[in-house]
């Protein structure tokens, strides 16, 4: 496995080196920076149960996915950045797509805000909700593949807040 392992590292460092508006790689610490959230994720590397480098059939760019022993898999893809399976746990079933980065997040939370926020005197869309139920899904897999996302979650928390305090 140590070979596989040295083998994924220099696979990581070298697509990192080509994509660092993406996705940036700490050896020393062994540590993946989000570059669209500036957010910061260990990779534990002795977990490492398997590796793919595989071709987006979209974009036909390179990606990698890292699967590690307790079933989490992180990816890293341009664009995107760090992508990871959300997590339903918090939530219930949900219609969500299998991967998720933080940049989705923000692009949520932006939409979110706007019918909040550039639209006071109206009651929120019903969709408003389904996105929060997804900025969530999201956050619990960005927390599940080590993100620290405590103040994402204080920021949405918020949002949850003032749709509640409209729609009563």
């Amino acid at each position: 496995m140590e070979s596989t392992v040295e083998q994924t590292k220099q696979k990581v460092a070298l697509w990192v080196q080509n994509h660092k508006h993406a996705v940036l790689y700490d050896d020393e610490s062994s540590t993946l920076r989000d570059v669209a959230s500036g957010k910061s994720a260990p990779l534990p590397w002795r977990e490492l149960s398997g590796f793919e480098e595989k071709i987006h059939s979209e974009t036909k760019e390179t990606y990698l996915v890292l699967r590690f022993e307790n079933g989490n898999q992180l990816a890293l893809v341009d664009p995107g950045g760090v992508a990871f399976a959300p997590s339903v746990v918090n939530t219930g079933p949900i219609d969500l797509p299998p991967v998720a980065c933080l940049r989705d997040f923000y692009v949520l939370k932006q939409r979110i805000d706007h019918y909040l926020y550039d639209h006071p005197d109206e009651p929120p869309p019903r969709e408003t909700l389904d996105m929060i139920m997804i900025c969530i899904a999201t956050l619990d897999g960005a927390r599940a593949v080590g993100f620290d996302v405590g103040d994402l979650e204080g920021e949405l928390e918020k949002s949850l807040n003032e749709v509640e305090r409209r729609t009563r």
